[in-house]
């Protein structure tokens, strides 16, 4: 990935050049992506070129990253039409024909790792670890769909009214176009978790991906064409949130991912056009260390579910609930580990976390540690900006003592702090794990699976995990996930997944019409006739456990 050496700009600014020079009385203010790296993905936007323009910035100098044109909502709409036109051409083709267009996009984007991999962390300023697991997820997303799509879509046999006579069958239609609003934090994997799932459907779609992450969406874009996706499948729109109110306004199902205060808006919007709608929200998530669990092990998945992708992940933990019993032996395991962490801004492996995003996650985060601090909590790892090695780097942080009034013990932080709690028993654990409006996900470490399984089962979150932090319930994309409470609404993954996509449509067919053998027929006799029969025929259904 080509780029220039930038130095810190301002952020984020309206009419940049796209000739790589912001001020061009000073040539070292130049954008850190080189023009011929951005312009051929730029192309690709779905745009006027009327609504002016958006400087994203790479986070870890705060150097000016890209000039991106951003969309207006009349782009919104002609994208959503010509992906309208689009549409009913390959929903026409066959399952396995869409499925294949997905498997070969998902191996692109494995070949081509290294160049998604530096506009990952450029755009987003993690590590590249984290980075890796974008790549990861995406191949593991498209491997399953490929493969599990024609049997999720393939049509089923339901059982009819009047055996033998009425044949039932149940068909999956895509819904048409569905439209995705995809958050800054996991560019790649978020942009395609519904996409993919959408097109083997055989919908279209249309996307707007965060302002400060639109060209990793564009680099996803251009793969599916070079995978064999047929123009105007797959367009792309940039903006804010009036580009994504007007998506709402236009598209036939709705995928969004972010906060929850937004998500109720998307919903609220969705409900009044009576389109589904898929919103994966916030998370106060928790992960408890039980009494026989095997600290070390638990220390380690710990510092990964807690601070990768510098904590800003939607299913990452924020709570340490830990049985008191082996509290201390944990935390002299964990507290030790998380020190040792690396934090860097290499586009390489040498970092175990990378920056935060912006300025707003970063004061965020320094927000909830002081405001915790204040009323009491005492800071065991962190607890420091990192200003040393870049604007938006905050050390992994550990908290114990922390009230319940404090910001962190409730609300998101949505960066690298977790807080400790101390409990005497299972059952404490679970009503303080519970203890929240949200629902996404948890994570349980006992040496006892039967046992993880039995917490697990009380617990009120979509996914929860035993014996590790947050992967093992993702990655396992045959399975649904989604949120519980105050965390979402429907389902990605799995057969719920890409159902939530169609629309189900039942056939039956009545045998025997010509025959006279209906209903119809039935109900000609007269009389109480028909209804005897009728109760003869159900009790005998009855008595043979009929479905």
């Amino acid at each position: 990935m080509t780029s220039s050496s930038g130095t810190p700009g301002s952020g984020h600014g309206d009419g940049a050049a796209l000739d790589g020079l912001i001020d061009p009385e000073n040539p070292a203010a130049t954008y850190v992506l080189e023009p011929d790296v951005v312009a051929p993905l730029a192309r690709r936007l779905v745009t006027g070129n009327e609504a002016g323009m958006h400087r994203s910035v790479l986070p870890f100098t705060g150097a000016p990253l890209a000039a991106i044109p951003v969309s207006s909502t009349d782009d919104v709409a002609r994208a959503v039409e010509r992906a309208r036109a689009a549409q009913p051409a390959w929903a026409a083709r066959s399952v396995r024909e869409r499925a294949a267009v997905v498997r070969r996009f998902g191996e692109l984007v494995l070949a081509r790792q290294s160049d998604g991999l530096d506009l990952v962390q450029m755009e987003s300023g993690k590590s590249r670890r984290s980075a890796f697991e974008e790549v990861a997820d995406v191949a593991i997303l498209t491997r399953h769909y490929a493969q599990r799509g024609p049997r999720y879509l393939a049509d089923r046999r339901a059982p009819g009214m009047l055996p033998v006579l009425t044949g039932t069958r149940v068909h999956r239609r895509p819904v048409g176009v569905v439209g995705v609003i995809a958050p800054w934090n996991y560019p790649l994997t978020l942009a395609f978790a519904e996409a993919v799932p959408a097109l083997v459907a055989g919908n279209a779609v249309v996307l707007k991906p965060d302002l400060q992450t639109t060209l990793t969406a564009l680099w996803g874009a251009e793969l599916l064409e070079e995978a064999g996706l047929p123009a105007d499948l797959f367009l792309v729109v940039a903006g804010g949130g009036d580009v994504g109110a007007a998506l709402t306004d236009h598209v036939d199902h709705i995928a969004f991912t972010g906060s929850t205060a937004t998500g109720r808006k998307v919903a609220a919007r969705a409900g009044e056009r009576l389109i589904g709608a898929t919103l994966e929200l916030g998370g106060k998530n928790p992960l408890y260390v039980a009494a026989d669990a095997d600290v070390r092990a638990a220390a380690r998945g710990a510092v990964r579910a807690c601070f990768s992708n510098s904590g800003q992940l939607c299913v990452s933990i924020e709570r340490l609930v830990l049985h008191e019993d082996v509290a201390d032996a944990f935390l002299d395991e964990f507290v030790p580990l998380v020190r040792e962490m690396r934090l860097g801004a290499g586009l390489d492996y040498s970092a175990d976390m990378g920056s935060l995003t912006s300025q707003d996650q970063l004061d965020r985060v320094v927000a909830h540690v002081e405001d915790a601090i204040a009323r009491g909590a005492r800071v065991l790892a962190g607890g420091v900006h990192r200003a040393d090695i870049g604007p938006w780097f905050y050390a992994p942080t550990v908290l114990d003592d922390v009230p319940d009034d404090a910001a962190c013990a409730r609300e998101e932080t949505f960066g690298p702090v977790v807080a400790v709690r101390r409990v005497a028993s299972d059952d404490e654990a679970v009503r303080v794990m519970n203890d929240s409006e949200f629902g996404l996900n948890a994570s349980v470490w006992t040496r006892d699976v039967a046992r993880g399984r039995r917490i697990a089962a009380r617990v009120e979150a979509g996914t929860v995990n035993v014996n590790d932090g947050y992967s093992s319930a993702w990655g396992s994309v045959g399975a649904p996930m989604g949120g519980f409470k105050a965390s979402g609404l429907g389902r990605r993954h799995g057969r719920e997944g890409i159902e939530a996509l169609t629309e189900a449509q039942t056939i039956s067919v009545q045998r025997g019409a010509n025959q006279g053998l209906t209903l119809d027929t039935l109900y000609q006799l007269g009389g109480e006739r028909p209804s005897k029969v009728l109760t003869s025929a159900l009790d005998v259904m009855r008595r043979l456990r009929m479905p």
